[in-house]
Parts: structure tokens; sequence; C-alpha cells
């Protein structure tokens, strides 16, 4: 069986990793992961024919006595201990991000503003779970001057394994909501989970950020005693504030830093207020990599949301608030609260069934029809059985996305501000085309 330290060794003369053949590049390592319905290791022999320089593999019966061939115990640890070893021989600031909402927008915001002055690499993707991190890590070169890696859990201790990876320096969590119930047990078991890069940043004297005016994060903080805090938010008593200057639909965000008569705005290319503390997340990083404030204010202005994130798209008859990359109950209340403040004249929600809810679904799902019934919107449109289920006066209610197409081609919409929000696996994708 070969050692870390060996593999090591082949990393650094070939430092590519590929763990899929469909996307060998030539003189790549290929990793034959497992999976539930696939085994990487029957793989091994095409990954070689496709260019791969080596293939490290953990199945005996795949294995050729053959340089090219590396065998070792479990291919996934193999990946995890390779990344944790190149992690050792990176002295460079690691900036961790978790949370329940947020976290994707917050790290490319983060990256478009430091990388106004840093040669950056931030999480591509959504590669954040026990796979995406290491591979995330094996992807830095000698030329980057600053990581900014995006960890997600659904069960608890698996933030503290991918902090014993990437080890980061620096680090924040967006938010706690309620997300992978099932995993977590319970809302308290979600702060459990997250808090563990708090605790990490604390025994490791790193530097952490806090929102100062998101009771569960200070508390969280309080719990723990934590000293090296800095702290963003709204109000006066946070050493970064800032607030919305307008949303119409994009945001106008004004911030300063306390003590400072200055008042900074800068207009965007993101919607959605619950942004705002996103934005001054990577204001407070972006000072304390001392950058000033045209270079903050550029970084914030020059991103533009991807993937369904907070993005607005404009079709022949409505413009469409498209954010069905993801929802669980607190996002789906703050896309609301955001349809809500944006200046329209007609306004329509749309919104999908939250999964992984676990034995809460039909409560949060109540409570986002509540919430959705109480702003004043022109029209309220919910899709999926679990909406379904709980069908009543007020509102229109569909089972399927597919239900809701043929009908919208029939009885089209025209001339709205359209929120679209639902989990992915709703597919509301399919809606643009009838919108």
């Amino acid at each position: 069986m070969m050692q870390i330290a060996q593999l090591y060794q082949i990393y650094k003369d070939f430092p590519n990793i590929c763990t899929d053949t469909r996307k060998i590049s030539k003189d790549c390592l290929f990793f034959a992961l497992k999976g539930d319905n696939f085994n990487g290791n029957s793989f091994a022999e095409k990954a070689l024919e496709a260019g791969a320089k080596y293939v490290i593999v953990d199945d005996r019966a795949f294995y050729k006595e053959d340089p090219a061939y590396v065998l070792v115990d479990d291919v996934l640890t193999a990946l995890q201990e390779l990344a944790r070893f190149h992690r050792k021989h990176l002295n460079i600031p690691f900036i961790g991000i978790t949370g329940t909402n947020g976290k994707t927008t917050s790290k490319e915001l983060l990256n478009s503003v430091l990388s106004q002055k840093y040669h950056t690499y931030a999480t591509k993707g959504n590669l954040n779970n026990h796979i995406g991190v290491p591979l995330t890590i094996l992807s830095l070169t000698d030329d980057v001057e600053i990581a900014i890696v995006e960890m997600g859990a659904n069960h608890i201790h698996e933030i503290a394994f991918l902090c014993s990876i990437s080890q980061p320096t620096h680090g924040f969590i967006t938010n706690i909501g309620k997300a992978h119930l099932e995993g977590f047990g319970s809302f308290e078991g979600v702060m459990k989970a997250k808090g563990e890069l708090y605790d990490y940043l604390k025994e490791n004297n790193g530097q952490i950020y806090i929102q100062g005016d998101n009771d569960y994060l200070t508390e969280m903080a309080k719990v723990r005693d934590l000293q090296q805090v800095i702290y963003y938010g709204f109000s006066e008593k946070n050493e970064i504030q800032g607030g919305l200057v307008v949303a119409d639909p994009y945001l106008t965000i004004f911030w300063n830093i306390k003590g400072e008569e200055q008042r900074n705005e800068v207009k965007t290319n993101l919607t959605g207020a619950y942004n705002i503390e996103n934005m001054l997340a990577a204001i407070a990083l972006g000072k304390t990599f001392g950058l000033n404030t045209e270079e903050i204010n550029n970084g914030l202005s020059n991103y533009i949301p991807q993937n369904n994130r907070s993005q607005i798209t404009q079709t022949e008859k409505n413009t469409i608030i498209a954010d069905y990359y993801n929802a669980n109950a607190s996002s789906m209340a703050a896309a609301l609260g955001n349809l809500d403040v944006i200046q329209a004249d007609r306004k329509v929600a749309i919104l999908g069934d939250m999964f992984e809810m676990g034995d809460q679904s039909e409560v949060e799902h109540k409570k986002v029809i509540e919430k959705a019934k109480s702003l004043k919107v022109d029209k309220l449109i919910f899709v999926g059985k679990a909406f379904y289920a709980l069908k009543d006066e007020g509102a229109s209610f569909f089972e399927s996305t597919d239900d809701l197409k043929k009908d919208l081609e029939e009885n089209p919409l025209e001339d709205f501000m359209i929120l679209l929000k639902a989990s992915r696996g709703m597919a509301f994708e399919k809606l643009i085309d009838v919108l």
C-alpha cells in the first residue's frame, strides 16, 4: 500500500485530480471513488486509456501489477489525507464559510472583492462536501494568495471534519436556518453542526466574523466565549455597518466603518435584501486584508449572480427573480420578504416544495403559506405535493411543476415581477419558457 507522503510526490509532479472518467484530462490522477450505484475501480483501465497518468484504486479485483496503478486502503480516505497533507504545505490564509443559506453567494462575493487585490481561489460550484472540499484544496497552486473554502453539512461532525482538512485561518457562518432537518434531527442540531466552524477557529487562534444582529450567531459566540471576533451588521454597534438604500429590483447598499464619518454607497447586480449581510461579510474581510474602499466597492458592483441564485431574468413578458437553486424555511421567508420590498407594480410569487424537512415538513410549509398570504402580492401560486396537501382558499395550488406549466400555457402571466422559489428537485427551470 502506498503511503500519503509517496502519493504526494506523485501529485506534485501531476497535480491534476479527476474522479470522473468523462472528464479525464491528460496526465491527471484518477481517484476511483465508490458511490451507492457505481464502483470507480471498474473505470480504472478506461481512465488510463483516456489519458490519466495514474489511477488510485482500493479494490484488488481491478488492480494490476503496473506502475500506473496505485493501491491504497480506501480511495476516499486517500483523497482526503492527500488534501490535508497539501494544506499543511500552503502557508496562506484560508477563509472557511458555512451556514444554512447564502454560502455560495457569500463565497462568490468575497472572491470578487478579494480578487481586486490578491490572486484568490474559491470553491468551484458547490464542491463543499467531504469530496468537494479535498478537491478544492488539491486545486490550489503555489501562486494562490488566499483560499476561500465553502463547507456544507447535513449532519453533525461534518463541518469539524472539513475544518480538519481545510484548516481555516478565518471564517464566518452566514446564518442558521431550518435546512436538512432530517440529517441534523433538530434546529439545535443545526446550530451545533454549523458552530463547529467557530470551535475550530477558536482552538486554532483564527479570526471569526459574526453578523452581530443575528441572535443565534451572537448567542453561539457568547457560549463559546469567542475572543477574536469582528462584527458586521445593520446596527451601529457593529464594526462594519450598512443597510439598504433601494431595491429597484437591484440592490444599492450603503456601508461604513464604526467611528468613521464616510458613508459609502454601491449599486450591485444582486437582488434580495437578505444578500446585504453577505456583502457586509465580504466588506469586513476586505478591510482585514487591506483593501481600500474603491477596491471593495468594485468587487461588490462587479459580481453578477448565476445558477439561479437571486438572479434576475427579463423575458419578453415578465421580470423573473430566479431563486430556485435551493429552498428551506428561512430562505423562503427571506425571498418573500425581498419580494415585499422590491419596487414593482404587479407581483406574483410561485413557490415550490421544500425538500429534506423531515417531520417538520407540514409545519414549515404551513408557515410559508401564512407568510406569503400576509404580503401584498397580486397572485400566489404553490406547487408540489407538500403544498398541495395544504391547499385552501386565497391562492392557487398545483400538484406538480408540469401541472402549473400547462395552466400557464393556457392562462399566461404578463407584465409581472415574478418570484420563483423552490427546492432544486422541483425543476422550476421548466417554467421559464411559459413566463
